[in-house]
């Protein structure tokens, strides 16, 4: 479902008839609710954990949509499904065995989609960008401009001085480790640089 305020019951009853007419065991019931465009799936991915241990077949949705959120998103969940030897089944009865001539095929067919998602994206990104440089619009980090670099510099340099590893330090300020060490290299040639040098 794309919003908390729609109901899976008749997605869930449509399932089960199907799964009963097919003679297939439930191992269990996912319900996700969440955007079109989020990626971000946790009830998909306890799916896959399961997959990936090998406890199922096949999956059954009611339409691929519901499954992945793009043609590259869905060929790449398709694509680590056949790796552990599960298919994907719509409830068209569209099976998606990657194992299969035709699900090859279909496979194929949507790596060439994605492939055109994925340049599309790009065109629609640097024609957004050309528009807004058209516009004057500035891009990208200011030159010295360093927002959060600069509000922990002050932490960064005291667990430094006491004894602290980069990597100790970018883990508890949730920093990455270059940055702990661009603090540090700066910090240092500033005091070289500095007044009565």
């Amino acid at each position: 479902m794309s919003t908390l305020d729609q109901s899976c019951e008749r997605q869930k009853r449509d399932l089960l008839d199907y799964v009963q007419r097919a003679g297939y065991l439930v191992v269990g019931i996912w319900k996700e609710t969440s955007s079109g465009i989020k990626l971000d799936l946790p009830e998909r991915e306890q799916v896959m954990a399961i997959a990936q241990s090998r406890q199922i077949d096949a999956v059954l949705v009611t339409e691929l949509t519901r499954w992945g959120r793009s043609t590259l998103d869905l060929l790449h969940t398709l694509t680590m499904l056949k790796t552990w030897d599960v298919s994907i089944i719509a409830q068209t009865g569209l099976q998606f065995d990657l194992s299969t001539p035709m699900g090859r095929l279909i496979a194929l067919f949507m790596s060439a989609l994605a492939e055109f998602e994925r340049d599309l994206l790009r065109e629609r990104i640097r024609s957004g960008i050309a528009a807004a440089k058209a516009r004057g619009v500035k891009s990208g980090r200011r030159v010295g401009q360093r927002v959060k670099a600069d509000k922990v510099t002050p932490q960064v340099l005291l667990m430094v001085g006491e004894g602290y590893s980069y990597r100790d330090i970018a883990k508890q300020l949730h920093i990455s480790r270059n940055t702990v060490g661009d603090i540090v290299k700066r910090n240092r040639e500033s005091k070289l640089t500095g007044p009565g040098c």
